[in-house]
């Protein structure tokens, strides 16, 4: 994980390299043509990959067309520079509000630093910009504290209350990562009888967590559990132990994913605690309408409860609840 002086340095040739490159980013617009006016929101996404910030600019691209505003929407790509540069390519077409949902901490500060500049209010959704110098209008975000603890303690009860676990990390120093880290301390803090015998971050990627627990399966033979911060790494995580042929371990995860719903029905994975991207998606543009219109008075954050799923409620709940009328697909 960079230092804060590393991070701070990054933003300042981040916004360096904004002012250099002028247009350089690529666009994905919505609606035809270059809107302007105090009608249109600009949404800068950290990509259009993850089912999550899918479903979210769903949610925004429903919100948006049922109040009649227009939406231009950019995807980075998870490439934090040139998000930057489509930060300033919005700000150049006059967008009235920024939703912002940034690939890494580097593009969330240099990113609003630009809105704030250019005197545009900032909706942040999903990461908050590590940095005091900058304002956001408000932070829509799941409370991943409480989503890790609560999903923690209900596989620590699994466990019998005891028993070696592993845990899969996000990306070192993210906002979901220290969260839901420190929601599962707490609840490990609050069951002396578990050990967590290894923290590893697996980018919340699939293929990388299915390698690495490989790995840890191999040092630790004993080990009954494994909590993924995401679903992609309890998915990666719980097939590494399918084909290792280790029964009986309990895999749990945080997100909601479609697949993962599957997952837990076939009883290759056993939780997850779903979060509600396309409903904070929408609540993204509700808000940004608001600020548009004058009106808001925003509490600075507003943190979204998420729902354990398990094998006894699985069936009895909709992944469209949760991802959005496209979740059917996947």
């Amino acid at each position: 994980m960079h230092s804060s002086r590393i991070r701070r340095a990054s933003v300042l040739l981040l916004a360096g390299a904004v002012a250099a490159l002028g247009l350089a980013g690529c666009s994905t617009t919505d609606a035809g043509g270059a809107p302007t006016g105090s009608k249109t929101i600009g949404v800068s996404i950290a990509d259009q990959k993850s089912l999550f910030y899918i479903a979210a600019a769903d949610g925004m691209k429903a919100a948006a067309e049922e109040a009649g505003y227009t939406l231009v929407l950019e995807s980075a790509d998870n490439d934090a520079t040139r998000q930057v540069n489509q930060v300033q390519n919005l700000l150049t077409q006059q967008v009235g509000v920024l939703i912002y949902t940034p690939q890494d901490a580097t593009a969330a500060g240099a990113g609003v630093r630009l809105a704030n500049d250019a005197g545009v209010p900032v909706v942040a959704l999903d990461q908050k910009p590590e940095t005091d110098d900058v304002e956001i209008s408000t932070f829509i975000a799941t409370d991943s504290v409480k989503a890790a603890y609560d999903v923690c303690t209900w596989m620590f009860e699994q466990m019998g209350g005891e028993g070696d676990i592993a845990v899969l990390q996000g990306p070192l120093g993210a906002t979901a990562e220290l969260q839901r880290t420190e929601g599962c301390k707490k609840a490990l803090a609050e069951n002396p009888g578990i050990n967590a015998v290894q923290w590893e971050s697996a980018g919340w990627d699939e293929t990388q967590a299915f390698d690495t627990t490989q790995n840890i399966l191999t040092a630790h033979p004993e080990l009954k559990a494994v909590f993924g911060e995401s679903d992609a790494m309890a998915l990666g995580a719980a097939k590494a132990a399918q084909q290792a042929g280790r029964t009986g371990m309990v895999f749990a995860g945080i997100d909601g994913f479609p697949t993962m719903f599957t997952a837990i029905s076939d009883g290759l994975t056993q939780a997850t605690m779903a979060q509600q991207p396309y409903m904070m998606g929408k609540l993204a543009v509700e808000n940004a309408i608001q600020l548009l219109e004058g009106g808001a008075d925003l509490p600075q954050d507003q943190y979204q409860d998420a729902v354990l799923v398990t094998g006894d409620n699985v069936a009895e709940n909709d992944p469209t609840k949760f991802y959005g009328p496209e979740a059917a697909r996947n």
